[in-house]
């Protein structure tokens, strides 16, 4: 097995330190004792704690897009796939515990304090958003009355607003009356 490079070890326990407990709440020392690294290791490969940070929410896009393209990768009608982003965002939820989005998590932290962190969380959902719209514009070439902005955006919501509902209640049901929700919209 391969060893873990330093910057990728920093990288990773970062990442589940900044989510787990937040961003402000993790030191540099704590990501340096539990990435087992010396100081000067992490500051050959991050300049700043927000350089760090940035590297998270790098991360965190990756992952997110790559398990959403999995998560699609082998249905080949976009109604399906559409559905398969809910179940997609569920899993998410089910797997974190429902600790919530990365990105919504740190945005609710940083807000506009560092414009550089902000920006590319609305970026990200900017890209989230555009998924959906691209498989809304399938699904909308068998229904041409359909408003694909409109549509877009409501699926966009309901899907957002069950990560955050999610959360709070610890329970991924309100993502059963999503899809729900969903498949009328697509009618």
């Amino acid at each position: 097995m391969k060893k873990e490079k330093a910057r990728e070890r920093i990288i990773r326990v970062a990442s589940d330190l900044f989510y787990r407990q937040g961003y402000n709440s993790t030191g540099i020392n704590q990501i340096i004792a539990e990435a087992d690294i010396a100081i000067g290791s992490l500051y050959n490969h991050f300049s700043s704690k927000t350089d760090l940070l940035q590297a998270y929410l790098v991360k965190e896009e990756l992952d997110w897009l790559e398990g959403f393209e999995n998560s699609i990768a082998t249905i080949s009608d976009p109604k399906q796939k559409l559905l398969a982003v809910v179940d997609y965002r569920k899993k998410l939820q089910q797997t974190s515990k429902f600790a919530g989005c990365h990105f919504i998590k740190i945005t609710a932290e940083i807000g506009e304090s560092n414009p550089s962190v902000s920006d590319f969380v609305k970026a990200h959902k900017r890209k989230q958003k555009e998924l959906i719209y691209a498989l809304v514009k399938q699904i909308s070439e068998y229904t041409p009355e359909m408003d694909t902005d409109l549509v877009t955006e409501n699926i966009f919501l309901l899907i957002e607003g069950a990560v955050v509902t999610s959360t709070i209640n610890k329970d991924n049901e309100v993502f059963d009356q999503a899809k729900k929700i969903i498949q009328g919209l697509l009618l």
